[in-house]
């Protein structure tokens, strides 16, 4: 059978930017099997596969592949299907706004999509799981081996490595500089024994600043056990960092919000926001939004 499917850029404004992606149309007669297959010949990032929503009330239920594994839930998909859906939905409207409901595995993921004329269409969405941390991260000279770096990198201000869930793992990784996020690489001789049994979907490195004077965070995430060597824009992290954040500071009541870079070594700049409601200390919302750019579409046999 011959299926649509688009790509876009995600995380960007501009195209052969962000984090690309593939958005493959009714695909309710592919199987698992099927679908890894097809992510594996996309080889990008991720691969999403559109299909008739299990509640009417929703827009699709959506299940996401890297080129190794399926994973329950991925934030640049999320922004890039809901984008393509909301877009097929306004039939070439300059301007537009729509409530995009996507059920994944983590659950379902409501998503906001505006369209401006002569702007970029954004999506944010609202996180289904609030992060938390799972154990204690490994020490830092555990760290530096892996990534290889050198202990004295390992830490940012008053961030420290930490293991945060939401519906999947990442370990977060602050060094002290840009000097060590540029630095940083996946030690294949090291990596599994620190990553066994982790159940880490991949390991943001990240540091305080960035490129940009706005930047918040500027970091790189590896995730070598789910077939991604580099991500350029990583959604689901995104989703997490605030868990991250809110162990490592204190945060007031009310709404904060950050923007962090990611790609810029892999040369494609990538701008991700995200915001966090905090009620007495803990997280009450977590919600994570950025552009996107349609790059292509056709069609594919299976």
């Amino acid at each position: 059978m011959t299926y649509q499917f688009y790509t876009l850029d995600v995380f960007t404004g501009t195209r052969f930017g962000g984090n690309p992606l593939a958005v493959v149309m009714e695909a309710e007669s592919l199987d698992g099997a099927q679908m890894q297959t097809v992510a594996r010949e996309f080889n990008l990032s991720e691969t999403t596969f559109v299909r008739p929503p299990e509640e009417p009330a929703n827009t699709a239920n959506v299940r996401i592949f890297t080129p190794g594994a399926e994973l329950p839930f991925a934030g640049h998909p999320t922004i890039g299907t809901a984008i393509v859906l909301a877009e097929l939905a306004a039939g070439g409207a300059e301007a537009f706004e729509r409530e995009i409901r996507l059920e994944e595995q983590v659950g379902l993921l409501v998503v906001n999509v505006t369209k401006k004329a002569g702007v970029p269409v954004y999506a944010q969405f609202t996180n289904a799981v609030l992060p938390e941390p799972r154990r204690p991260a490994p020490g830092s000279a555990d760290l530096a081996g892996a990534l290889s770096l050198v202990e004295a990198d390992i830490g940012a201000g008053e961030h420290q490595p930490g293991d945060q869930t939401a519906g999947m793992g990442y370990l977060f990784v602050p060094v002290a500089t840009m000097e060590a996020v540029a630095r940083a690489k996946v030690d294949p001789a090291k990596w599994p024994a620190l990553a066994s049994g982790m159940g880490w979907t991949g390991a943001m490195v990240y540091t305080l600043g960035g490129e940009s004077p706005d930047a918040h965070f500027h970091g790189r995430m590896f995730g070598p056990d789910v077939g991604i060597t580099e991500d350029p824009a990583t959604g689901s992290a995104a989703a997490m960092f605030p868990g991250q954040i809110i162990a490592n500071q204190d945060l007031a009541n009310g709404t904060h919000k950050w923007f962090v870079e990611q790609g810029y070594e892999m040369g494609r700049p990538s701008q991700i926001h995200i915001e966090a409601d905090v009620t007495g200390g803990v997280l009450t919302a977590v919600r994570v939004g950025g552009q996107a750019v349609r790059v292509s579409e056709g069609k594919i046999t299976v």
